[in-house]
């Protein structure tokens, strides 16, 4: 059985944000997040930097974002990488769904520790749903995170997600929130 349609958009554009593809440039800020313990406290830990850049080396800067629905977050106008984020299908052999057959959208994204406190994760994710919301038909949108990760939660809630259940996912217990696609019209 093949997945719906997730966001087909390259290029989002908000006040302060560009949401696009990774590009060679991207490389140092992409490493950075994956190998930052603080960034990846909630997110199972640090990536060992040999293994992020094996990868990035062998598959291409590119190959970060290159499935629809994930985006390099960048500043305006500076276009440097700020986080990523990703608005795509939760496989439905994971935990954590609200429909029968899995595969509802999901909404995941990482910031640097420098681009914290700012509200750039809140408009980021609200300009992907806002484009999703005007290109998909309405249907649940997830956000899943660690109990633990209090201003991930706070954030969820700030965007409309509700939380509906929780599960041992990673080792940890993990929320499920989920708002409605068309909650973000307009």
């Amino acid at each position: 059985m093949s997945l719906p349609p997730t966001l087909s958009a390259t290029e989002i554009t908000s006040a302060r944000l560009l949401l696009r593809k990774a590009r060679d440039a991207d490389r140092d800020g992409l490493v950075e997040l994956m190998t930052d313990p603080e960034v990846r406290e909630h997110l199972g830990g640090p990536r060992p930097r040999a293994d992020v850049e094996r990868f990035l080396d062998a598959a291409g800067t590119a190959a970060a974002t290159s499935a629809p629905g994930s985006y390099v977050i960048a500043g305006r106008p500076t276009n440097r990488l700020l986080g990523t984020l990703a608005l795509d299908r939760r496989a439905a052999d994971r935990p954590g769904h609200v429909t029968a057959d899995g595969g509802e959208l999901e909404l995941s994204y990482v910031l640097r520790r420098a681009a914290w406190g700012g509200g750039l994760a809140y408009e980021a994710a609200t300009a992907a749903l806002r484009v999703a919301a005007g290109e998909l038909p309405d249907q649940p949108v997830l956000v899943v995170t660690r109990t633990a990760n209090e201003r991930s939660l706070r954030l969820a809630a700030r965007l409309g997600f509700e939380p509906v259940a929780a599960f041992e996912e990673f080792g940890a217990e993990q929320t499920l929130g989920v708002a409605r696609l068309g909650s973000f019209t307009g």
